[in-house]
């Protein structure tokens, strides 16, 4: 009986996985393979959609451009993370705890409403301009073009590197706490030196942490839309991606596109596992001895301080600059290093105005929705793969296939959700008597229901690494009892297992409530109708529209860093040294 339920279960997983995670996959393969079929229709298989892409001039730069900015990030990210976390878990001094603290503000702010704030301290008149006609580098009145040539490609670089390394320093943190230090040790006890240990033993036993962290800033940076459309970078594939919506029902190319980049991620991916995932057995060995911290004191202490408040500043750059935008008279924020003129009205205006309020209630609702079924499947998910008596092969698939979101592009499912959309209509037809149903799955009339479906998979993997953990960490005894004096499973589940990692779950799902609220590439493609706009389209929207838009886009962008803040601190709290795992295929 308890093995026929598991299984009805593991049915209804594989079935939800099917219909919202492979099916949008599948249907942006089938149309840039086989063309826009009318239904009934098989196609006929070709390569043309997708070698069109590679002969266009303009994709091809879009594909190079989008390339190198991933390579960029994951290497910035790397070179930052690595030499943090090494000081962070090997040594103490005054100051780390609130340091460390620090390095998670990025968290807090999508790259592209951090883009707000860039673009009015580099721009041509912004703050960086003023300081330097201040310093007498440049006679007064004369602009910088600080966005000229590739300085905006290395722009987007910098930004998404300063906003995505959190990512890397708490996989590579993890990693080395997890470290055997008996392995350093021994090979120092044989004579070698911090450098060879290091070059020889610690960063081959790292590259698990390492590839975790770097697998998930590729893939996002190299399918980020909203920072190159914040710096009017449009030469990469997510934007032309994004241009071209308007193609879909007619169109095979822009699905072509799509899939040319999910197989770009893919091979980034492969060469990154390549050159990043091999000696994960070594790694993965449990230490036989506790590692210890050095203290350091005096100049030693500031010296490791330093770099953790050099990093911390520059990565607070872009909330700076939302935040004075937020706060600065319209207009008189122009040739000067700060405002002329401070006002609290445009954060009235970001609960009042007609774009703005609705677009924070819809977030809302869209979030919550998408949080409870996260919830209800993780849990699910989790209890399969920890409690479940199947094969462990089963219980692997399942595990994979719930942290597929992480390695699967935004853009990829976003576009296969309205790749649905359209082949729904065209399923249910003209008639009016099915009207509900077509307005149901109608992006242009309704997107509600993809866009809940679409929240709640990129954000499973959250839910699920939570209630593992949590799981893993409560002993099955307690579960036994209940049944042993007859509790149904169901009812040992309600009063005795969900109360005991109600903590992971509730961390879990702040993240996939957060992260849900200010998702970029759902938002921004599905969310077409204006009734239905959550806070990332409107602010979108707002920053492109003259007069008060950009700066009312600003103080939603503060009042969205204030939710993530204080769903960070709470998770981080409930999580402790285990919320790096959150963020790990």
């Amino acid at each position: 009986m308890a093995r026929r339920r598991q299984h009805i279960l593991l049915a209804i997983l594989l079935l939800i996985f099917g219909v919202f995670l492979l099916w949008p996959m599948y249907r942006v393969l089938r149309v840039a393979f086989f063309g826009d079929a009318a239904p009934g229709d098989a196609g006929h298989f070709s390569f043309g959609y997708i070698g069109s892409i590679f002969l266009d001039r303009e994709l091809r730069e879009g594909l190079f451009n989008s390339a190198r900015i991933a390579i960029g990030v994951t290497f910035l990210t790397t070179l930052i993370s690595i030499p943090l976390a090494w000081l962070s878990v090997r040594y103490d001094f005054v100051g780390k705890r609130a340091a460390s603290a620090l390095l998670l503000v990025p968290l807090i702010l999508p790259p592209f409403v951090g883009a707000i704030g860039m673009r009015q301290i580099l721009g041509r008149f912004g703050v960086l301009t003023s300081v330097a006609q201040g310093v007498g580098i440049v006679a007064p009145g004369t602009p910088i073009d600080w966005f000229g040539g590739n300085a905006r490609f290395l722009g987007i670089i910098l930004l998404e590197s300063l906003s995505l390394y959190p990512i890397m320093f708490l996989n590579v943190s993890a990693a080395l706490a997890n470290l055997d230090p008996a392995m350093e040790q021994a090979a120092a006890n044989l004579g070698a030196g911090r450098w060879t240990i290091f070059r020889k033993i610690t960063l081959p036993l790292l590259r698990p942490g390492i590839f975790a962290g770097a697998t998930i800033v590729m893939i996002w940076s190299f399918t980020e839309l909203g920072t190159p459309l914040m710096f009017d970078y449009y030469r990469v594939t997510p934007v032309q991606i994004f241009f071209r919506i308007t193609q879909v029902a007619g169109n095979p190319v822009p699905y072509a596109l799509t899939v040319v980049m999910l197989l770009t991620s893919t091979l980034l991916y492969a060469i990154g596992k390549l050159v990043l995932g091999r000696g994960q057995d070594a790694s993965v060995t449990k230490a036989s001895v506790q590692s210890g911290t050095s203290t350091l004191r005096g100049a030693r202490g500031a010296m490791a301080l330093a770099p953790f408040l050099v990093l911390s500043g520059l990565a607070l750059l872009p909330h700076i600059g939302v935040v004075l935008t937020s706060v600065s008279g319209v207009g008189t924020w122009y040739q000067s290093a700060l405002p002329r003129v401070f006002t609290s009205e445009h954060y009235l205006h970001a609960l009042t105005h007609d774009l703005a309020l609705p677009s924070v209630k819809n977030s809302v609702i869209f979030a919550a929705c998408s949080t409870a079924l996260d919830i209800a499947i993780g849990i699910a998910i989790a209890w399969l793969i920890v409690r479940a008596k199947l094969p462990g092969v089963v219980r692997q698939a399942v595990d994979a296939l719930a942290m597929l979101p992480l390695a699967v592009p935004g853009l990829v499912l976003a576009f296969g959700y309205l790749a649905i959309s359209v082949q729904l209509q065209a399923l249910v037809g003209p008639s009016p008597s099915r009207a509900w149903l077509r307005n149901l799955v109608d992006v242009q009339e309704n997107p509600t229901v993809l866009l809940v479906v679409a929240y709640a998979m990129r954000r499973l993997p959250y839910v699920v690494r939570s209630a593992v953990a949590g799981l893993e960490q409560t002993p099955v005894d307690l579960e036994l009892a209940a049944r042993n004096i007859g509790a149904s499973h169901l009812h040992a589940l309600r009063k005795i297992t969900i109360p005991l990692i109600a903590a992971n779950l509730v961390a879990g799902g702040l993240l996939a409530f957060a992260f849900a609220m200010l998702e970029v590439s759902d938002s921004l493609i599905l969310a077409q109708k204006q009734q239905y706009w959550p806070i990332t389209k409107a602010i979108y929207e707002l920053f492109g529209r003259l007069g008060d838009g950009p700066y009312i886009a600003s103080a939603l962008g503060v009042w969205a860093m204030v939710l993530l803040t204080l769903t960070i601190l709470s998770a981080s709290t409930l999580l402790g040294k285990r919320m790096g795992a959150i963020f790990r295929v």
